[in-house]
């Protein structure tokens, strides 16, 4: 028996990187998908992958009549709404405090919160008419420790974070679930225009890329020294949209290789041997 027979689900920011692995595994599965996002061509590519189990819809999560118009369509077709992957991103580069763009705080707050709040409220329409359902909203690791992503950003995804808190308190009582998972750093393109690279797009086709770069500087942030990928992250959302996880809710779920645990215990070895080498020479008569 598949995870997740006979479930529709919509995943938006679907064409690409977390959102395509999510909707592909999600099918295996065994559920039919909606793939909502802003990139036409990659959409409908992936959605003819799909087969019969798979629609594209153009969406743009921060106009709330496309968000409506998303949930309209999956249930048109599909005839009921059983999960939310609220999944849509957009990048932010890292700048200090004093060289912040506020017009672009309103434009990553109006995808990762904004968009997150349109898709909470339109499937919770269908969802509490059906008695059941999930939400599970992508967060980030940046939303829950600081100093790894941009400000914007990692503000952003700490509200959506906690909107997901807000929302299962409320919709519990429907049987709707709404959980979060929090991503860690992934080898997606996603990564490499974070950083602002003007090849960001190539990463994004050759993921192996950003997989690479990651493994160079891991040891020094992540205990279990593997690049997370894409397949990691969509599990994890499987698993919270399926009924093995039915008493599970208002929870972030984090999948980031251990790095919000702490530094690994190899990487402060030398900041260690460091304290004690100058503690023993400022010791008297050292």
């Amino acid at each position: 028996m598949t995870m997740l027979a006979g479930k529709v689900a919509v995943v938006t920011g679907a064409a690409s990187g977390i959102g395509a692995r999510t909707a592909e595994i999600f099918v295996r599965e065994g559920a039919r998908v909606l793939i909502a996002d802003l990139r036409r061509d990659r959409g409908e590519r992936l959605a003819r992958t799909l087969g019969e189990s798979g629609s594209f819809i153009r969406t743009d999560v921060t106009v709330e009549a496309d968000v409506e118009r998303m949930i309209a369509h999956a249930v048109e077709r599909f005839g009921r709404l059983d999960c939310l992957v609220n999944n849509a991103g957009k990048s932010d580069a890292y700048t200090n405090i004093l060289e912040l763009n506020l017009e672009q705080l309103d434009a990553i707050i109006a995808v990762h919160l904004r968009g997150v709040l349109a898709g909470l409220k339109h499937a919770a329409r269908v969802m509490i008419a059906q008695g059941s359902g999930s939400i599970i909203n992508i967060g980030s690791v940046a939303g829950i420790r600081a100093g790894g992503g941009a400000h914007c950003y990692s503000a952003a995804k700490a509200a959506a974070i906690h909107i997901t808190r807000c929302a299962a308190a409320e919709l519990g009582e429907k049987g709707i679930r709404v959980n979060s998972v929090s991503p860690g750093v992934t080898a997606t393109g996603a990564i490499a225009k974070d950083l602002g690279m003007a090849r960001a797009d190539e990463v994004d086709e050759h993921p192996e890329y950003a997989e690479a770069a990651i493994r160079a500087i891991l040891p020094r942030y992540q205990p279990l020294v593997r690049v997370i990928q894409t397949d990691d992250i969509a599990q994890a959302v499987v698993f919270l949209a399926s009924d093995a996880s039915r008493m599970i809710t208002g929870h972030n779920l984090v999948v980031d290789g251990g790095s919000s645990a702490g530094w690994p215990i190899a990487a402060g070895r030398s900041d260690s041997e460091l304290f004690l080498r100058t503690l023993r020479e400022a010791l008297p008569g050292a």
